[in-house]
């Protein structure tokens, strides 16, 4: 992977900060230039000891991380989630609640995904793979029906509510 068009600059016990107490990481760049002539570079800092042999190795896992985690704020971002990289703040701490909401909302939604096969299906068939339509979707569907769980919501989802059908607990 190490070719002409890019190379690696790292350092070991390096002082995080200026402070006297600061702890000592170790540094890696990795520097490349693209086929138009851009210069790219990245940069990390871990706790591994960093060699010739192991830079590769550690750049090849960050930009995986990277990726992981850029996919992860697109979804946020694109995906109905309606949060910016930037969220702020806020008076109070208000955003910061805001953002660990969504982040909540984010996780049980992935836990869904991978555990039920009702979601997994409502994802597949009713919104082509697209999370904003199947949100709307359930919003309207928990907003104009008594659901007694989301068994009932995901098969309302995945077989249609007919219009009029009303379920109420009366017990």
């Amino acid at each position: 992977m190490i070719s002409g068009n890019c190379w690696f600059r790292y350092a070991n016990n390096v002082p995080l900060n200026a402070s006297d107490f600061a702890e000592n990481v170790n540094v890696l760049d990795y520097v490349e230039t693209d086929k138009e002539g851009n210069r790219h570079t990245w940069c990390w800092v871990t706790d591994i000891e960093l060699t010739e042999e192991t830079v590769e190795e550690i750049m090849i896992g960050g930009r995986c991380r990277w990726h992981i985690e850029n996919q992860t704020f697109n979804t946020l971002k694109n995906q109905g989630y309606n949060i910016e990289h930037n969220y702020g703040h806020g008076k109070y701490h208000l955003a910061t609640n805001l953002a660990y909401l969504t982040f909540l909302a984010f996780m049980v939604d992935q836990i869904q995904e991978m555990t039920s096969p009702e979601f997994q299906k409502a994802l597949k068939e009713r919104s082509k793979g697209v999370r904003t339509y199947l949100w709307k979707l359930i919003t309207r569907i928990f907003l104009s029906w008594f659901l007694e769980g989301w068994d009932e919501l995901f098969e309302a989802i995945n077989k249609g509510i007919k219009p009029g059908r009303v379920k109420i607990n009366t017990s």
